[in-house]
């Protein structure tokens, strides 16, 4: 369930769904709604049946006649669009940008608190041993903390003489 979250919650998945949403869900019904209820309703205030035949101007042709542009039609598929693209912004973009926010949040919080839990690893535990046992026998502890190279008072241990320095 948590790699299908992830998958839904990618950018290109989402902008995939808001496109078939907008071109196929929502076209049929916004369009319903503009040609049944706002198209008549804008189409009364500019005296006509509907904005498809609103705000006509005729301009002259090169025959000589006068061919008719409805700007109507237009205000009517601005309408559509803001409509539509109203519905998409508040029942998808807006609850998947909340949810990217709690995901967000939720590993922010996360990765604040991992460091704390993370025990230390064999090499740091083991620096610590061997500076301990430094300040035990009053050497000073280097600063670097990352000296390989024994120092050329510490005792020699076994194997080749002279090699290995404990």
């Amino acid at each position: 369930m948590k790699g299908f979250r992830e998958f839904l919650l990618r950018g290109n998945v989402i902008d995939l769904a808001v496109a078939v949403v907008i071109g196929a869900a929502f076209t049929a019904i916004v369009t319903a709604i503009v040609n049944a209820v706002i198209n008549p309703a804008i189409g009364a205030v500019f005296n006509a049946s509907s904005l498809d035949k609103a705000l006509p101007v005729r301009i002259p042709t090169v025959s000589g006649d006068h061919a008719t542009m409805y700007f109507g039609a237009v205000i009517g598929a601005v309408i559509n669009f803001l409509i539509v693209a109203a519905v998409v912004y508040f029942a998808l973009v807006v609850p998947v940008n909340h949810l990217k926010k709690v995901a967000f949040d939720r590993v922010k919080k996360n990765q604040e608190q991992t460091p704390q839990d993370v025990p230390p690893t064999d090499v740091e535990v083991l620096l610590e041993i061997r500076d301990l046992l430094r300040t035990q026998n009053g050497d000073a502890v280097p600063s670097g903390g990352g000296a390989h190279v024994a120092p050329s008072t510490a005792p020699e241990g076994p194997g080749i003489a002279g090699s290995t320095k404990l």
